[in-house]
């Protein structure tokens, strides 16, 4: 049964590129440009991994970290955190919100897809 995976991000290539590669790799794939998009797929659907942006289209500023503490408290999925606007601060605060790691966009796909692999290996 292949992986589950949820990626939320307001940058549609990003969406599209990360859903095509992860898609080839056997993953089974949902995405969402929105918090409330991703709650309400995290509510009805079971991932095994979850790759959000901090910074998402919406009426918060890093909606995306509120997002880490929704997922956490709903279950077992391993959380990434992945943007284009990291600082240690916003770090910091994604993992003391439950993040499992903490990528900058600058890293490439496949090194993401590694991180997560290895999280859901890990338990």
């Amino acid at each position: 049964m292949p992986a589950r995976l949820l990626i939320v991000d307001d940058d549609e290539s990003i969406v599209f590129a990360m859903h095509d590669y992860f898609t080839e790799q056997g993953w089974d794939v949902d995405c969402a440009r929105r918090t409330e998009e991703a709650e309400l797929l995290a509510t009805s659907k079971q991932y095994d991994a979850v790759i959000t942006d901090v910074h998402l289209t919406g009426f918060r500023a890093a909606e995306g970290l509120e997002l880490v503490s929704y997922l956490r408290a709903r279950g077992a999925a391993k959380v990434i955190v992945l943007t284009a606007y990291g600082t240690s601060e916003i770090e910091r605060e994604a993992m003391h919100r439950g993040a499992h790691a903490f990528l900058q966009k600058t890293v490439p796909i496949w090194q993401v897809a590694t991180v997560a692999t290895q999280l859901i290996a890990n338990g």
